[in-house]
């Protein structure tokens, strides 16, 4: 077994917003772009998610993006054996915008040259993953999955999930960000480290607390001119069991819905743009 590297908790990434994290590193950079995979409490969803990841061995270097579990998920030998390059975990406030800004600008510092997301909950098909790093590869700056993609599937998508995705969430952020997309709800998605350090997206502030990051990051790229494609990709939910989500309630599916219009009319823009 590797035996992680300890680190002291860091506060302060080379000048961004970042909450309080520690590190657990098991292995060296090796690949040229990271697979972020945010994390809380997935047990043994995300153990099978990551043994999938190692079998398929795609050329990335997995980072866990951990919000603070405390159901033993991560233990050292595991994540280790799995091929897990290194274990953030948040200790400051936020919830997943906060997890994403975190292990974001760690990998930025790393010098990857792009970032992929996918979920931790095992919903994903991970083996899309290729896809993702041949579009970073071809020079785009923003890589969306999307399930309603000939060649994607969307299995057992609650119907109240599809009517959002389809009917209210893509069509607001498509417009705002002046390019067609499909499934913006998705997090499974990469980025260009140029996209990512433009001084006109700064996606390192603290105003992005929950899901605010990934509505912006969705429009921000249009806006700016990026390149920007759609990768076909499979999301399964359980059958006949709960629902792996962290949006519960109606309250949490309206603060869900005024991230999105938010997003949409500008609210998270920089305070100014840079102009080259």
């Amino acid at each position: 077994m590797n035996r992680p590297e300890p680190s002291a908790p860091v506060t302060q990434h080379t000048g961004r917003e970042v909450p309080t994290f520690e590190v657990r590193t098991f292995a060296e950079k090796r690949h040229a772009y990271a697979l972020v995979i945010p994390v809380i409490n997935e047990g043994d969803r995300v153990r099978d998610q990551l043994e999938r990841i190692r079998d398929l061995a795609p050329e990335v270097d997995v980072i866990v993006a951990d919000g603070g579990s405390t159901d033993g998920s991560l233990d050292d030998a595991f994540v280790s054996g799995a091929g897990v390059r290194a274990v953030l975990v948040k200790i400051g406030p936020g919830k997943l915008s906060a997890q994403l800004r975190m292990a974001y600008a760690w990998c930025l510092d790393e010098g990857y040259r792009g970032i992929i997301t996918v979920d931790g909950n095992g919903k994903d098909g991970v083996d899309a993953i290729p896809q993702f790093i041949a579009k970073l590869d071809k020079g785009y700056d923003y890589v969306q999955g999307s399930r309603y993609l000939p060649g994607g599937a969307a299995i057992n998508t609650p119907t109240e999930r599809t009517i959002a995705n389809r009917l209210i969430h893509a069509p607001l952020l498509s417009l705002a960000g002046r390019r067609w997309l499909t499934d913006t709800t998705n997090g499974f998605r990469a980025y260009s480290a140029r996209y990512l350090l433009d001084e006109n997206v700064q996606p390192f502030r603290g105003i992005f607390q929950n899901y605010e990051l990934l509505f912006y990051l969705t429009v921000r790229a249009g806006q700016l001119g990026y390149r920007v494609a759609q990768v076909p990709v499979r999301r399964v939910y359980p059958g006949k069991t709960a629902v792996p989500t962290k949006i519960t309630g109606v309250g949490g599916k309206l603060r869900v819905l005024r991230q999105t219009i938010d997003a949409a009319r500008g609210k998270y823009a920089p305070p100014r743009e840079t102009r080259s």
